[in-house]
């Protein structure tokens, strides 16, 4: 079948729309921040990828509005302060995500909430998850105001250049390569579903 996203975005025979559910599987962005008063902010985007290796640099969407009005704490914290930190989510972590992405009062801080172990970063102020497999410190490079949504809501695209890597010195092999059988990434389908990376395989490129 064929649909024009502009006319319906869940035409017949569709109960939800099925866009994000063929984009996928999607990486979680687990973004950390600080506002200017100092409570701190974790949230899982799952608009989120890489976009460089040289320098390397992430992008992630805090598209929608804070309960309370305004711009959601994450985009408002990184205009105000430049900074964020990507954590990666694992299997292990998967509660733990799921709970900092409800629907939280400015004035708490959702890894505390989460009940989620806090580190230092070296180079930025939010904090980073202690325990995640790895994070991204990172420093703004650029906003993108995106088209609004139908409801007049706000889409934003955040593109960070990375300027310090962490990771958990039990995912990196004898090889010196990351295991990420060892962190089972947890990924974004559609609807409310979730998949887990369990499985691998090499293919090289022609010659």
């Amino acid at each position: 079948m064929y649909f024009d996203p502009a006319v319906s975005m869940r035409p017949a025979p569709f109960a939800h729309s099925p866009f994000k559910s063929l984009i996928v599987p999607r990486p979680i962005g687990w973004i950390s921040t600080i506002g200017k008063d100092g409570v701190g902010n974790l949230a899982p985007y799952s608009f989120f990828n890489g976009v460089s290796d040289d320098p390397p640099m992430v992008q992630f969407c805090p598209n929608g509005s804070h309960v309370e009005g305004g711009a959601k704490d994450t985009l408002q914290n990184v205009r105000d302060t430049g900074e964020f930190v990507f954590n990666m989510v694992g299997h292990d972590m998967t509660d733990e995500m799921n709970i900092s992405s409800g629907p939280v009062p400015r004035s708490e801080d959702e890894m505390v909430l989460a009940g989620l172990a806090a580190a230092p970063c070296e180079k930025v102020k939010p904090l980073r998850v202690r325990d995640a497999a790895a994070s991204f410190e990172c420093v703004h490079v650029k906003t993108v105001d995106l088209p609004p949504s139908r409801d007049g809501s706000p889409n934003n695209l955040v593109i960070g250049q990375v300027v310090g890597i962490h990771v958990r010195d039990d995912v990196i092999n004898e090889q010196g390569l990351i295991d990420v059988l060892k962190i089972k990434p947890l990924a974004r389908l559609g609807y409310m579903d979730y998949t887990v990376v369990e499985n691998t395989f090499t293919l090289n490129r022609p010659s």
